[in-house]
């Protein structure tokens, strides 16, 4: 019985899979972002998102324990100073996995897009980095004496937004009767 493991072996024995991951990995790290099978990306992402998270802290230690799993110094090299600054602020989610619409022609298998989250600008504003989020509290609106916003003063009624609507044109047929 396979109760509690949750390793995908992707079909693979032990060093082949191990292999097949570090240079995905290594690939990732250097182009980020490959196209690969949805299963192999979420493999993937428990592999490498781990490595990101320790790159965050540079010491030869965790430097080598990255080593130890990537085999390639150009990727641990790109990782520990590229990457490591973009994701700094970032407490965890490194990767995205966007699904495509095609399969594979030979198997027919499910393809995804796998990328670094802080390296796609798509997502950002002009490519400008996020602002960080404030934290509200769930209780209370506005307390006594607070100004409002522009934001606030600058938002129609409704019952003006649904007046301003052109009114419908009538069919042909009903104008020649």
């Amino acid at each position: 019985m396979r109760h509690g493991k949750k390793v995908n072996h992707l079909g693979r024995k032990t060093a082949h899979r191990e292999a097949l991951l570090s240079n995905m990995a290594s690939s990732l790290i250097l182009n980020k972002r490959i196209t690969t099978t949805v299963a192999k990306a979420k493999a993937l992402r428990k592999y490498v998102e781990p490595l990101i998270t320790k790159a965050k802290d540079d010491t030869t230690h965790s430097r080598r324990t990255v080593f130890s799993y990537l085999q390639n110094k150009e990727s641990v090299k790109t990782l520990f100073g590229e990457v490591a600054g973009k994701i700094a602020e970032r407490p965890g989610g490194y990767t995205r996995i966007i699904k495509l619409a095609d399969t594979r022609v030979g198997d027919n298998a499910e393809m995804c897009l796998i990328e670094l989250v802080d390296f796609n600008t798509l997502y950002t504003k002009d490519g400008a980095v996020k602002k960080a989020k404030t934290r509200r509290s769930r209780r209370g609106g506005k307390k006594e004496g607070t100004e409002t916003t522009s934001a606030e003063t600058s938002e129609t009624p409704v019952a003006e937004v649904k007046a301003e609507k052109k009114p419908r044109k009538s069919s042909p047929k009903k104008d020649k009767e």
